[in-house]
């Protein structure tokens, strides 16, 4: 069944840091569904890379003491480096310093000057470096950058604009008219929440007095390309836009993947500035979670950053790829620990995957010479197994297409499961007792052999060694034809003959004893408020609330308004200052924490009833949740 082409990209990797687990997460995502979309039967892209120019990579160089290119070259080379050892393998890995994306870069930008898209005009805003952009007032957290936890430096300079407003409402037509354009749905309707406000025009250029390190402007010398108008160009060129055959193939089905912290970026900046240059825009953008440690949202500014090469060397780089693709609900953020990796390791892969893989291989050494036989035809059981095949797959294909990678592994798991009951409820080594039995035990491992082809192919975008170490110990090898999928299905497969070997164990147990204790970080917090007494805290009512509905005044960019049900005849309204964490979706049937005797009080007009109790984190004000089957009204003491 052949299909339509597939085109996927990572975002390219800023450069002013070493690679971690995020950058591996998204790397390894794009590489599982180019993986999986050639496994069902079509040409597939897959473009990743390096983002080399701006304030941050000219700070970081002479911090090293070294030219940007240098330190660029240096940097790019461990990215490019480290795709391999995870078994990550690219269609084309693109810099931002090749040439032919300069000449790219500018032709867009000549474009859209000649279209009238362009303009020069004096700006003063709040200026992140973390994030190399202005920020809106609106967008920061106490003052500070909610990403970068920095407070911006004010700059006010000459520069050039793309006029990014003409193109805001076209943009909400868009996205509203295009379900999945921006996924999950979660993340078009922040995206659309942020364009109810008027959009502002975008900055595109730095002086080059102030930044010399950047493509110039093709219609003036004396400045360079702002990061984002050069890195996000990079996506057509890497298909040779505008004349290339990769591009007129593979464009019209493009598909972004992304974190969330670059949403507006992709999901604003990028399809305004297609639709203003004339280019169709793409077809998905998919967007991710965060990967959060014990000391909140793995960031390099933050520093608990994971080392994926230290992982991978560890656990090997298939242990690693499943783990991340298991344990990850895409769009949702993901605790990572060592401890739940390992256990995923010696559950799932050592004693359900390795283990049948084990007791099939030695069964059919044992009884059938390491040859696969012919067997009797299927019977009821085995009838029920190609059935079970069939619903597995289709699973399998739809939540794969989904992104939602750990239901499509966990259909898998589930068929593998089938598979080890089908060698209990068998019972091959009492077949292999009486010789009169020996058809119907030769039926029993060729079945076997079919079933595990089927596995070695649904597990091996995620884990391609596996999957053709597999199929390599089976007698065969990897065989993607353009029927796709319908081949693991098909009665023509003949194992006939093959030569079947056990080997070592595919993934050997791991005793969690030998993980290294994790010290915790040394405490730095200090207690500043009066201590009071005993009865004056029990004047403090706390109570469980569950929120029933939830929106933002108008005019409000702080507040939320919250209809919360604790129990009483009424439900109470209440207003807290969480609009800049949480949407009015997100806090929507949350299960929380209440004062309820606080005095009520007016903002924005409206009257406000009890206060919710919030944690401050690393990424700002959080919900302090009680447990969702608590009582509403219940007390806490």
């Amino acid at each position: 069944m052949s299909q339509e082409p597939f085109y996927i990209t990572t975002p390219i990797y800023y450069v002013n840091a070493e690679p971690h687990l995020g950058h591996a997460y998204t790397t390894i995502v794009a590489d599982v569904l180019a993986r999986f979309h050639r496994l069902d039967g079509a040409e597939a892209f897959f473009l990743t890379g390096t983002d080399e120019h701006g304030d941050k990579i000219l700070a970081a160089a002479e911090k090293k003491g070294e030219t940007p290119k240098q330190f660029v070259d240096r940097v790019s080379g461990m990215f490019s480096s480290l795709w391999p050892k995870i078994n990550i393998q690219p269609s084309r890995f693109i810099r931002t310093t090749d040439q032919e994306h300069i000449r790219v870069v500018q032709r867009i930008l000549d474009m859209l000057n000649d279209r009238g898209e362009i303009y020069f005009g004096d700006y003063g805003g709040y200026y992140c470096t973390g994030c190399e952009r202005f920020v809106l007032e609106r967008e920061l957290v106490d003052g500070k950058c909610p990403d970068h936890k920095t407070a911006p430096t004010w700059i006010s300079e000459k520069n050039y604009f793309f006029k990014m407003s003409n193109h805001q409402d076209w943009l909400i037509d868009h996205i509203k008219k295009n379900e999945g354009f921006i996924r999950p749905q979660r993340y078009a309707n922040e995206v659309l929440a942020f364009l109810k406000e008027p959009l502002e025009d975008l900055c595109i250029s730095r002086p080059a007095s102030r930044l010399p390190w950047g493509i110039p402007l093709p219609f003036d010398e004396n400045y360079v390309t702002y990061v984002w108008a050069d890195a996000l160009i990079n996506y057509l060129t890497g298909l040779d836009w505008p004349e290339g055959e990769n591009y007129n193939k593979y464009w019209p089905v493009a598909w972004h993947l992304v974190a969330k912290d670059i949403l507006k970026p992709h999901g604003i900046y990028w399809p305004t500035m297609l639709h203003a240059a004339g280019v169709p825009v793409y077809q998905h953008l998919n967007v991710h979670g965060y990967w959060i440690m014990e000391s909140g949202k793995m960031s390099k500014s933050v520093g608990n950053v994971v080392d994926p090469l230290d992982l991978m060397k560890k656990y090997g780089p298939d242990s690693f790829r499943y783990f991340t693709m298991r344990e990850m609900s895409f769009g949702l953020d993901a605790t990572f620990s060592e401890e739940a990796l390992v256990a995923r390791l010696n559950g799932d892969l050592a004693n359900d995957l390795g283990n049948l893989f084990a007791r099939a291989t030695a069964m059919i050494e044992k009884y059938c010479g390491g040859k696969v036989p012919r067997g009797l035809p299927a019977g009821s059981a085995e009838k029920a197994l190609i059935d079970w095949a069939h619903e597995t797959v289709e699973i399998y294909r739809k939540e794969m297409k989904n992104l939602s990678f750990h239901l499509a592994l966990k259909a898998v798991w589930e068929y593998i499961n089938k598979l080890n009951r089908y060698i209990v409820s068998s019972e091959p080594w009492d077949m292999a007792k009486d010789p009169q039995r020996k058809p119907e035990l030769d039926r029993v491992m060729r079945n076997l052999v079919f079933g595990l082809v089927r596995v070695a192919y649904m597990v091996w975008p995620v884990m391609p060694a596996t999957g053709e170490e597999m199929l390599k110990r089976l007698g065969t090898s990897l065989n993607i034809g353009p029927e796709g999928l319908a081949f693991i299905l098909s009665s023509g497969i003949d194992p006939k003959g093959w030569n079947v070997t056990k080997g070592p164990a595919l993934f050997p147990r791991i005793d969690p004893k030998q993980l290294e204790p994790q010290k915790p970080e040394a405490k730095k917090v200090v207690f500043k408020k009066e201590p009071i007494e005993f009865d004056d805290f029990l004047k403090v009512d706390i109570r469980v609330g569950r929120i029933l509905e939830c929106d933002q005044p108008k005019g409000s960019k702080k507040l939320l308004r919250c209809l919360i049900d604790l129990g009483e005849a009424r439900h109470r309204q209440i207003l807290t200052g969480l609009a800049e964490v949480y949407t009015p979706q997100e806090m929507k049937d949350q299960t929380v924490l209440v004062v309820v005797n606080l005095k009520p009080r007016k903002m924005m007009g409206l009257e406000s009833h009890g206060m919710i109790l919030t944690a401050e984190s690393t990424k700002g004000s959080r919900l302090i949740k009680a447990p969702k089957n608590a009582e509403p009204g219940a007390e806490v003491r």
